[in-house]
């Protein structure tokens, strides 16, 4: 009958523990009226626990810290830090002696040993200690794999192997909205929740544009010359809750004058959110390139450049547009003709030529109208044609203005 050789233990003890910040202790206060069976019991036991507050002792307040009691939650974009300790519990020196630690993700296996050299000795009741730390980009299981390898007295190598399973949850759930103006701004709304179950400090959430915008935060307004936080001066963000941040992002000029380069799809940049929990530990995220559909516009885009808001009754007004040639090829040759409707009527001549308009290029042109109906009125009635495909472009609705009656003073 075979028996087999008993397992041969290690002199080597490996320790694997998660450096977390302590949490605040907080009592759950229990009391009742003094003509309650109890009578003051109660109030007195809370006030001689030196976990509670004076003052304050029916409050679930706590000056006191407690120390981690298990692994906790680890969140997407902070940072997993944990401590290794290799011990020597043998009464012999062990030689050669290699910890090596490696994290394994999903989608990758990344080395987070500070050293891959040896240490040529350990004697008995010595350690080597070691102190990791990894920003957490990936969602999903995550398993820290500690490999040790050592020499012992006698010649012989060993090698062992721990597993550490951990959970990485996401922190955040980011929703994104894209409004496209009348002109070229593209406004973005951004709701930002937090789904973990603490509060969150938000320190900074940011848009970084891409190279054909410029960004303009929308989330402050001033106040007796002061920039403030449409949030308020509390940067808090409860379990739950959600945020919307607003920026508009204009294109650089370089870009707005090529036509045909804001085209499709379009990338508009990436949100930059940075946040503190419980005793300031930071985490951090950014998310993957936001793009757009930039709207289109045909082969010949019409664009409104100045426009009054009020104008008076029977009284000609200007307005100024924009004519782009949106083709990247062909040059067209326009003329503008001007309808009258029921309540907007053109001064000018209509049927006039613009002459040439080269692919992606633009022309300005100043126009004069009146008004004969009092209220809010739209502006129609131009048609551009291209005189090279015989094609008649239509464009109504352009814009509204409203119109008062002349006694009524509009304000400049």
């Amino acid at each position: 009958m075979e028996v087999n050789p008993p397992k041969q233990e290690h002199l080597l003890a490996l320790k694997v523990m998660r450096l977390t910040k302590p949490t605040l202790f907080t009592n759950i206060p229990v009391t009742c009226e003094e003509k309650d069976l109890p009578g003051d019991l109660f109030n007195q036991l809370m006030k001689d626990d030196p976990s509670t507050v004076n003052g304050a002792e029916i409050l679930m307040l706590g000056e006191m810290l407690t120390l981690p009691q298990n692994f906790g939650n680890i969140f997407l974009g902070e940072t997993f830090s944990s401590y290794i300790s290799v011990h020597n519990d043998s009464n012999q020196v062990v030689k050669d002696i290699l910890v090596k630690a490696d994290l394994q993700t999903s989608s990758q296996r990344l080395n987070l040993s500070a050293s891959n050299a040896a240490v040529a000795e350990l004697k008995p009741d010595c350690c080597i200690d070691d102190v990791i730390h990894h920003e957490v980009k990936e969602i999903g299981t995550h398993i820290l794999v500690c490999a040790v390898s050592y020499t012992t007295q006698g010649g012989e190598k060993m090698y062992f192997r721990k597993f550490f399973k951990f959970q990485v949850l996401k922190p955040l759930d980011v929703k994104t909205k894209f409004y496209n103006a009348e002109t070229d701004e593209v406004f973005l709304e951004a709701q930002i929740q937090n789904i973990t179950t603490s509060p969150m400090f938000m320190e900074k959430v940011s848009l970084e544009p891409s190279i054909m915008y410029n960004v303009t935060e929308l989330n402050s307004v001033t106040q007796a010359g002061e920039c403030v936080s449409t949030f308020g001066s509390r940067g808090y963000l409860q379990p739950m809750d959600t945020r919307q941040y607003l920026y508009c992002l204009k294109p650089k000029k370089e870009f707005a004058e090529k036509a045909g380069i804001i085209k499709g799809v379009t990338v508009i940049g990436k949100l930059d959110i940075v946040w503190k929990t419980n005793l300031g530990e930071r985490g951090r995220l950014q998310t993957s390139q936001l793009q757009r559909m930039a709207p289109g516009y045909g082969d010949v885009r019409l664009s409104l450049e100045a426009i009054p808001d009020t104008v008076n009754l029977e009284e000609p007004f200007h307005i100024t547009c924009k004519i782009t040639n949106c083709s990247s090829e062909r040059t067209m040759d326009l003329v503008l003709e001007m309808c009258n409707t029921n309540s907007i009527h053109w001064c000018g001549i209509s049927g006039r030529q613009l002459g040439k308009l080269h692919p992606s290029s633009s022309l300005c042109l100043a126009l004069t109208l009146l008004s004969s109906v009092q209220g809010l009125q739209s502006v129609s009635g131009l048609r551009l044609t291209d005189t090279f495909l015989k094609r008649t472009y239509e464009y109504d609705d352009i814009a509204q203005v409203c119109v008062v009656s002349s006694a009524v003073e509009v304000e400049a």
